[in-house]
């Protein structure tokens, strides 16, 4: 077994440990990042700003593609991960689905061996979906999946209806629920975000995905951050101490690295 091959099993069997919902810790701060789209200083310099105590890390997806470093990208998340299992957690982007369902660019993927390929879509395959703390954060990659309660996110599936919202669904500050279809991207609106989260019982949302969304959305309710210089000059993150009620936007702080 080569070192890679070593390194993804490994991470695989923390993820298939946490499953697809992550409960974060009720205590301390948490340090929620961004898509990083193969920007390993991104990476790095989270890692040397936050990784200590009192912080736990999520990624929130899209670790490649883009970007000019991201199998360095993955690999200092992965080893990031198995050093530390219970600080650092990393959710799945849509990037991480190519096996599922293709796209462009995906300069990542196409540079693999077919044998490559198959060994990181296993792996990927087997990352959490959503992260939830009990003080009113819910976090993902793109869009709320349209499930009952938080508990039923443990069922969803790799690659069906609600993983494609998870990964690849956009908001949009309209009245609605479901508003279209971009390129593949459900459009969900005001009311499908409010109802949803309602069911979850959650009242703050951080997510990535949609580099040009507005930063804040539904009365400071939903927050989209960036952590990759592949679209936007500024990389940002958000923190949120794990053990205060965060209502919106204004409980929680942004940073720039």
């Amino acid at each position: 077994m080569t070192l890679r091959e070593d390194l993804l099993e490994r991470a695989g069997t923390l993820f298939e440990r946490d499953g697809r919902l992550l409960t974060l810790p009720a205590e301390g701060k948490v340090v929620f990042v961004g898509d990083t789209h193969g920007d390993l200083d991104a990476t790095e310099r989270v890692f040397r700003r936050y990784r200590r105590k009192p912080y736990h890390t999520v990624f929130l997806g899209d670790y490649v593609d883009r970007g000019s470093h991201s199998e360095e990208n993955v690999t200092c998340l992965l080893e990031a991960k198995c050093e530390s299992p219970g600080e650092v957690f990393l959710l799945a982007g849509n990037h991480e689905g190519f096996m599922e369902r293709e796209f462009y660019p995906a300069n990542f993927w196409i540079s693999r061996s077919e044998e490559e390929r198959q060994a990181y879509g296993r792996l990927f395959s087997k990352l959490p979906l959503i992260a939830a703390s009990e003080n009113g954060i819910l976090a993902l990659h793109g869009g709320l999946p349209d499930v009952a309660d938080l508990e039923s996110v443990r069922g969803i599936g790799w690659g069906d209806d609600h993983w494609e919202r998870v990964l690849w669904g956009d908001f949009v500050e309209e009245e609605g629920e479901l508003l279209g279809n971009w390129g593949g991207r459900p459009q969900l609106g005001r009311s499908y975000f409010e109802r949803v989260m309602k069911q979850m019982k959650r009242r703050i949302l951080v997510r990535s995905h949609q580099p040009h969304a507005p930063r804040f959305m539904f009365n400071k309710r939903c927050v989209t951050i960036f952590t990759s210089r592949a679209y936007l000059p500024t990389r940002t993150l958000l923190i949120a101490d794990l053990g205060k009620d965060i209502q919106t936007a204004d409980d929680v702080s942004l940073e720039r690295i």
